[in-house]
């Protein structure tokens, strides 16, 4: 592993230990070149994934661009650091089960969509309002509408 602060090529690993929910093991590293320690993650890839755009463009699927667009969504909501990372573990988990290697975007964003719904209803409709593409107050009136005719 690469050390990020000097690039040399020889880090040593300090210290190993599984994450809270087992789904990655956290590494401390030290590198002998410069003394600097630093954290890397190793998760199980079970395949490449390809995110399918709505305009046809394929790009290699990220799973940190879906944690830091779950993350804008929560931003300043009561949801506890864990909880979110088991929601982005579990995505990825069910995205790799789908057992396709292409998945559009469509699908990804309706699985944020409904997993941020058992989680916050703010971040439900924050997202929803970027991923629906909302123009207008009208536009969340609707959908607010529909939320709340869902609840009764």
């Amino acid at each position: 592993m690469r050390c990020p602060f000097c690039g040399g090529n020889d880090t040593q690993v300090k210290d190993s230990r599984p994450t809270e929910d087992s789904t990655a093991i956290r590494r401390r590293r030290l590198c002998p070149d410069c003394g600097a320690r630093f954290t890397t993650f190793e998760r199980v890839q079970l395949r490449e994934l390809t995110v399918v755009k709505r305009s046809g463009t394929r790009v290699p699927f990220d799973r940190d661009k879906l944690a830091r667009s779950i993350d804008i969504a929560l931003r300043r909501r009561p949801v506890e650091p864990d909880r979110v990372e088991r929601l982005v573990s579990g995505l990825v988990r069910r995205l790799e089960q789908l057992g396709e290697t292409e998945i559009p975007s469509t699908v990804i964003g309706e699985m944020v969509m409904d997993g941020l719904a058992n989680l916050d209803q703010v971040a439900y409709v924050r997202f929803a309002s970027v991923y629906r593409n909302f123009r207008e107050a009208k536009d969340f009136e609707e959908f607010v509408g529909k939320l709340s005719g869902d609840r009764e």
